[in-house]
C-alpha cells in the first residue's frame, strides 16, 4: 500500500494531541453521504453532545484506491463506547439505504430489502434479503462485539482526597490496567436527560477535552518499581484525579444548590461539564452511564504509515470492515439479485465481561432476529421446521482481533503458529473448543480466500499456556450454527493503546465481502452428512 501523505498542518487553539483526519479521496463509498458530525436521531433527538473542543488537525491523503482505513480512522475517533459505535454504525447504514427496524413492531419484509435494528444502543443487527430468497434459505453472519476493556464510572464517583477532586472507577474486563496511568483521560457513553414534557430522553455524551488522569507515583518515592515492577492496587491507586478542590465557587449559587441536593453522587463540577455539553440544565441529567476514554486520536503511525495507532481497535476494527463489507456487498439493487441467502452483521456489548446480558451474544438477539426473518418471509407458506432448515444452511464468522507475535516475546507463541501483520486474517483452532473452529468450517474460509488470492494464517495457542474465547462458541452452541472463528493480528491487545497492520484492515475487509458474494456457491460444492 501506498504511504499516506501528509498534507496540511493546522495548528488551533487546543494545545491538545494531533488527530489524524483522512480526506475526501479516501471516502469513495460512504463520506460523500455524511451528514454534520452531531447526527440526529429519527425523532430529531441528538446522539450526541454538541461541545467541539477541536485539537490540531493533519489531513492525510491516500493514494490507494479502495481503502477503507480513512473511514476506520473516522469510525473509531468516533466511537469512545459501545453506544457511540453503534450510532455511527445506524448513521451509516441509514446512509446507505438500509431501514431502521424496531424490535417491538411487527416487521414486514421482502427479498431484495437491507434492514437493522439496535438493542440497549450497544448491540446491532444488519441484514440484507437475496433476490432469490424460498423459505429455509441459510443466513450468512458476520458477527463481532462492540466493547472494549475499559473504567467506568461508579454510581456513586465522587470522592476527595488531599485537597483533590477524584473520580472512583471500576474496571470492565481484563485491561492492561498500567498503561492507564500519565494517559489524557475524559467521559463518554450515555445520559438520560428529562425532557421539557416529562419524557425521558437518550442521548450520548463525549467530552473531547482531558478532564482526567491517572498520574503515577514518582520514582523517588518507589525506588524499586523498575525491579520489582508496577503493581497498582486497583482499588485504591487507579483513581482519576478531576481537578483541585475549588468545584463550589465555580457554581452559580441556584446550580450549586441544585447540584448538592440531588447530584451528590457524582461532583457538581463534572456535572456542570455534562450540562453544558448536553444544553440542559444539571437537574434534568436523571441518569448517567460513561466510561473513562482515552483522548488521543486513532492514527496511522509506523515509518511507513503501515500501522494503526489506536485505542479500542479490539474490537471496533473487526466491527467495522464487518459493516463495511455488509453496506458495500449489496450497494445497488443488482447485487442481491442471485443471491439466495440472506447476509447478516451482529455487533454485540459485553463480550469482554462474558456476553451474559441483555444487548450481549448470551442473549438470543440473533437467534430471535432470524427466526422472525423466517416468518416475516414465509408469508402463507406452510412448512416442517423453516427456521430450523435455515439454521442448519447458515454459516457465522466471529471475528475478533487476533494475538500477533510480539518480536520481543517470541516465545509465547507456538512456533508454527506465529501470525504477523499484514499477512491476512488469522483462523482460529482450539481443540477443547475455546474457539468455534472446526475443520470444514476453516476449510470453506479458506477457500473464499484461495479463490480471491487472500491471504490467511492460523493460529493455536501453546498447550502450556491458557487460551482466550470469544462469542464463536457461545453462538455456534446456541442453535449449532456452522462457525469459523477469525481475526486481525495485533499488538498490545487490552492496553489502552493498540497496535495493527494498516494493509490487514482492507484484507479483512475484501475476505468478508467476498464472503457475503461467494459463500453461497462455495458451500453448495461441500457435501457432509448426506
Amino acid at each position: 500500500m501506498a504511504a499516506i501523505t501528509l498534507t496540511r498542518l493546522q495548528l488551533l487553539h487546543s494545545p491538545s494531541p494531533i488527530i489524524i483526519r483522512p480526506s475526501s479521496a479516501i471516502l469513495s463509498k460512504l463520506h460523500h453521504r455524511r451528514h454534520h458530525h452531531h447526527h440526529p436521531s429519527p425523532r430529531t433527538t441528538p446522539l450526541c453532545s454538541t461541545s467541539d473542543h477541536i485539537i490540531p488537525q493533519v489531513e492525510t491523503r491516500s493514494s490507494t484506491k479502495g481503502s477503507i482505513v480513512g473511514d476506520l480512522l473516522d469510525y473509531l475517533n468516533e466511537s469512545w463506547t459501545p453506544f457511540h459505535a453503534t450510532a455511527e454504525a445506524k448513521r451509516q447504514l441509514i446512509a446507505a439505504g438500509f431501514r431502521l427496524l424496531n424490535e417491538n413492531d411487527e416487521w414486514e419484509l421482502k427479498p431484495g430489502g437491507r434492514y437493522f435494528f439496535t438493542r440497549n444502543m450497544s448491540c446491532l443487527v444488519a441484514f440484507a434479503v437475496g433476490d432469490k430468497y424460498s423459505v429455509g434459505s441459510g443466513f450468512h453472519i458476520v458477527a463481532a462485539h462492540t466493547d472494549s476493556p475499559c473504567l467506568k464510572l461508579k454510581p456513586k464517583s465522587a470522592s476527595s482526597k488531599s485537597g483533590y477532586l477524584m473520580v472512583n472507577v471500576q474496571t470492565y474486563g481484563g485491561g492492561l490496567w498500567h498503561t492507564w496511568f500519565d494517559r489524557d483521560l475524559s467521559v463518554a457513553g450515555r445520559v438520560i436527560v428529562r425532557g421539557s414534557d416529562g419524557s425521558f430522553l437518550h442521548k450520548l455524551v463525549k467530552v473531547k477535552r482531558p478532564l482526567l488522569r491517572v498520574p503515577t507515583l514518582a520514582i523517588h518515592l518507589d525506588r524499586t518499581v523498575n525491579k520489582d515492577g508496577f503493581k497498582p492496587n486497583l482499588e485504591t491507586h487507579l483513581i482519576p484525579l478531576l481537578a483541585t478542590k475549588q468545584e463550589e465557587a465555580s457554581l452559580e449559587p441556584k446550580e450549586k444548590s441544585n447540584a448538592s441536593s440531588s447530584k451528590a453522587a457524582h461532583h457538581s463540577l463534572l456535572m456542570q461539564i455534562l450540562s453544558e455539553e448536553l444544553s440542559c440544565s444539571i437537574d434534568d441529567i436523571v441518569s448517567i452511564e460513561l466510561n473513562i476514554c482515552d483522548t488521543q486520536p486513532s492514527c496511522l503511525g509506523g515509518a511507513n504509515n503501515e500501522f494503526i495507532f489506536s485505542g479500542r481497535l479490539d474490537n471496533l476494527a473487526s466491527s467495522y470492515c464487518a459493516l463495511r463489507a455488509l453496506i458495500d456487498s449489496c450497494e445497488s439493487p443488482a447485487d442481491l439479485s442471485n443471491e439466495h441467502a440472506v447476509r447478516m452483521v451482529a455487533l454485540f456489548d459485553n463480550e469482554e465481561v462474558g456476553s451474559d446480558s441483555y444487548q450481549g451474544a448470551g442473549a438470543p438477539t440473533m437467534f430471535q432476529a432470524i427466526r422472525r426473518i423466517v416468518s416475516s418471509l414465509a408469508h402463507e407458506y406452510v412448512g416442517e421446521n423453516a427456521f430450523e432448515r435455515a439454521i442448519r444452511q447458515s454459516f457465522l464468522v466471529s471475528a475478533d482481533m487476533a494475538h500477533g507475535v510480539h518480536p520481543n516475546f517470541t516465545e509465547k507463541h507456538e512456533e508454527h503458529h506465529r501470525p504477523e501483520m499484514h499477512k491476512g486474517l488469522v483462523i482460529k483452532h482450539n481443540a477443547n473448543q475455546r474457539y468455534a473452529t472446526s475443520g470444514l468450517t476453516a476449510f470453506l474460509f479458506k477457500e473464499i480466500a484461495k479463490i480471491h488470492n487472500l491471504p490467511i494464517q492460523e493460529f493455536v495457542v501453546r498447550n502450556d499456556m491458557g487460551c482466550g474465547s470469544t462469542i464463536g462458541p457461545i453462538l455456534a452452541s446456541g442453535v449449532g450454527i456452522r462457525t469459523v472463528d477469525c481475526g486481525i493480528a495485533q499488538l498490545s491487545m487490552h492496553s489502552v493503546r493498540e497496535i495493527c497492520g494498516k494493509e490487514d484492515i482492507d484484507i479483512a475487509y475484501q475476505h468478508f465481502k467476498a464472503f457475503f458474494q461467494n459463500f453461497s456457491s462455495i458451500d453448495r460444492k461441500l457435501h457432509v452428512d448426506y
